[in-house]
This record gives C-alpha cells, sequence and structure tokens, in this order.
C-alpha cells in the first residue's frame, strides 16, 4: 500500500463521521498558500492578489517555521545535490530560495509584498516564525 493509498483511506473513515462545524471563519476568510520555505513567489503572489481582489481578503499572514528544510542548503547544494540524483541539469526551477536566516527570510517576504504595486496599504501584512518545537507563533517585524 503506497502512503497516497494510507491517505485515501484514513479519509475515508475521517468522512464517515465528518460534519461541517462553524470555526469563525467564513468562506473567503483565509487562504492557505503554501510551498517551500514561506516564498513569495509568482505563483503564490498570484494566489494573494486573486484573494484580495476577487474574495476581499484584508489581511497576509507570512509564516515560516523552525528546522526548515531550506536553511539546511544553499542554492548551489540543493542544485548540484538535485542534478545528481536525477542525473541531468534543468533550466526551471531557476531558483529554490534557500535561506539561513529564517527571520531575514520572513522580512524579505513580507518587503515583497508590502513593495508590490497590486497590494494596497491597508492591506495587513504580518510575518511570523512557527516554533516546531513549542508550537507558538513569533511575530517578526519588518525591516
Amino acid at each position: 500500500m503506497t502512503v497516497i493509498d494510507e491517505v485515501l483511506e484514513a479519509n475515508e473513515i475521517y468522512a464517515r463521521t465528518h460534519e461541517l462545524r462553524p470555526l469563525g471563519l467564513k468562506t473567503g476568510d483565509a487562504h492557505i498558500i503554501r510551498n517551500a520555505g514561506g516564498i513569495v513567489t509568482d505563483d503564490s503572489l498570484r494566489s494573494l492578489l486573486v484573494s484580495h481582489y476577487l474574495l476581499e481578503t484584508q489581511e497576509f499572514m507570512v509564516i515560516n517555521h523552525t528546522d526548515c528544510g531550506l536553511m539546511h542548503a544553499t542554492e548551489q547544494e540543493l542544485r548540484t545535490r538535485i542534478q545528481n540524483r536525477a542525473g541531468t541539469a534543468a533550466v526551471a526551477p531557476a531558483f529554490f530560495y534557500a535561506f539561513q536566516n529564517i527571520e531575514e527570510n520572513v522580512q524579505h517576504q513580507l518587503q515583497k509584498l508590502r513593495t508590490h504595486p497590486w497590494i494596497p496599504r491597508e492591506v495587513a501584512v504580518r510575518g511570523f516564525v512557527y516554533d516546531v518545537v513549542s508550537g507558538r507563533l513569533r511575530e517578526i517585524k519588518a525591516f
């Protein structure tokens, strides 16, 4: 049985007793856009703009987490590792956005959002680091 098969089996068991319950959020209140490193890429930016302009989302929350895998290698180390395992080079992705300092990474992502001309100043843009050991969110202030 593959891991995906296990997920489907667990979902079937879950779905038998699932019921839609109010959580204090309405449709469109929260959109989760997840990628490796919590990076504001063109695609995540596209999703945030759709969320704001079509669904009127008024707050963006960037969350990185401690012990992120992208903190453990440089761009070149990642590219070399992947090329060696795949046995070939590729032109995309152009960058993996590896980083060493999680606070600086969050600050850079906040800067990308706050300086984008299509994100209105009144949209709240805040950044956090989630500590995987304690479970707590710590706010990171912009530069």
